[in-house]
């Protein structure tokens, strides 16, 4: 599954709930432990240095919160998911409060058990990397670059991380900007509590109070629990709000008062609650010409952009291509378990000619993909997708016009990710209902 093989231990009274969870992991790849008490589990700790720890809230004798507060003194780098049967917003805030990553209600789906368990290996993963990494080989803060294109970013970043300061990240689709945003909280003072990804135009402008805010039980239909929304999740921690663009401007009003009030009201409660959360902001856009606009609050924006890192597209950074290129062809390798191809020369000068308009992102789908068909040692220019292969333009001939050169470069990328239209949309930089208008022309 990865280089990195996480021991995680599964605390639980339900032999049946161990079982299921055992087996769930095991699949993955993981090594499992388990235990059916907290006595149990602390004894297995004393032998083997777990990764991760999950653990039921309410067992005989001692609690998963015992067990928390057990493992929080004697070592902060081991990550927590608390799991319980008896859901509220007090156990939640007091489970993350103790030191817990996620928190995650039972029953679950196992869509709802590997997005959490997922965002916690990330970040194992990613300590992981920044401890053993060097500036040679993987770069500052687990971010391959060299380039003096980055040197800024890496700059801004050590400010950013010894201030508690909000921060707006801007760059292109790709560009990795989460990225950024987690080395900042990582390398913070708020490192060991949670970081908590939202991406804010993935989520319909209906569910994004009740999501950020939370909400109580009966506050609308289908609303069979209480829930803690994101902000109450990321107390003390950092709450990364990517896509900040794509907010309405009644919900611009409500971040902004959270910013200015450190203070969040669940839909269908009546009381304000305190929380203590770092804002890190993203976008793909112009925020200031959305503001021009009218489509962007400007006291908001400029609340969210006290200190601006801007992430340069790939095709500025030089040869940080090819360090990423023999970056993610090692991590791919380690993952198939097979050797490591060659990239050969030429095809690393079409790299450095190309212009990456998915950015590394694009780079790292397409270095997956030559990994797991490439049946030889090195990689040739042959193994390219053709919109990439040298002198595309002048064997189709100088007689096209623009809109026909954009017609067949719309099918190679289509062509390149099998049909799927929302990775084709966002190596292209554009969004979904653009492309199908695109594809429409093409077809026509």
């Amino acid at each position: 599954m990865s280089q990195y093989k996480e021991n995680i231990l599964v605390v639980d009274d339900s032999a049946d709930m161990l079982e299921l969870l055992d087996r769930k992991l095991k699949g993955k790849g993981f090594r499992v432990h388990l235990a059916n008490s907290v006595e149990s589990a602390i004894k297995t700790m004393e032998t083997t240095k777990m990764d991760l720890i999950i653990t039921d809230y309410k067992m005989p004798r001692l609690s998963g919160l015992d067990l928390i507060k057990h493992i929080r003194d004697r070592n902060k780098e081991t990550k927590i998911i608390m799991i319980t049967g008896y859901p509220t917003v007090e156990s939640a805030v007091q489970a993350v409060k103790s030191g817990a990553e996620e928190y995650l209600t039972k029953p679950f789906t196992d869509e709802e058990f590997f997005t959490c368990l997922n965002r916690v290996i990330e970040q194992i993963r990613m300590r992981k990397m920044a401890s053993k990494a060097t500036q040679e080989d993987h770069g500052r803060y687990g971010i391959v670059a060299s380039s003096e294109a980055m040197e800024d970013v890496f700059h801004l970043i050590d400010k950013s991380s010894g201030n508690p300061v909000t921060v707006l990240v801007s760059g292109e689709s790709g560009t990795g900007k989460e990225l950024v945003a987690r080395a900042i909280h990582y390398y913070s003072a708020r490192a060991k509590a949670p970081f908590v990804p939202v991406n804010c135009g993935a989520i319909p402008e209906t569910l994004l109070e009740s999501e950020l805010f939370g909400y109580m039980k009966g506050a609308f239909t289908g609303a069979q629990d209480t829930r803690a929304g994101f902000f109450i999740t990321a107390d003390g921690g950092t709450l990364f709000l990517d896509e900040i663009g794509e907010t309405s401007l009644n919900m611009q009003v409500k971040l902004l008062r959270v910013m200015e009030d450190h203070k969040v009201m669940m839909v269908g409660s009546q009381q304000a609650r305190q929380v203590d959360v770092r804002l890190i902001a993203a976008t793909n856009k112009s925020l200031r010409e959305l503001v021009k606009q009218g489509r962007f609050r400007e006291d908001l924006f400029y609340r969210l952009n006290v200190i601006n890192i801007h992430i340069p597209p790939l095709r500025e950074r030089g040869d940080d291509v090819v360090l990423l290129s023999n970056y993610f062809l090692s991590k791919f390798a380690q993952n198939t378990g097979d050797p490591s191809p060659v990239i050969s020369p030429e095809v690393l000068q079409l790299f450095r000619q190309y212009e990456w308009p998915g950015n590394v992102r694009e780079l790292e789908n397409l270095i997956q993909r030559l990994v797991i068909v490439c049946d030889h040692d090195t990689i040739t220019p042959a193994d390219l997708p053709s919109f990439m292969k040298s002198g595309i333009s002048i064997s189709k001939g100088f007689e096209r016009t623009l809109e026909q050169v954009e017609q067949e470069y719309i099918i190679d990328v289509l062509n390149y990710t099998g049909g799927n239209k929302t990775k084709a949309a966002a190596i292209l930089g554009v969004d979904r209902k653009t492309l199908r208008r695109k594809i429409e022309g093409v077809l026509e």
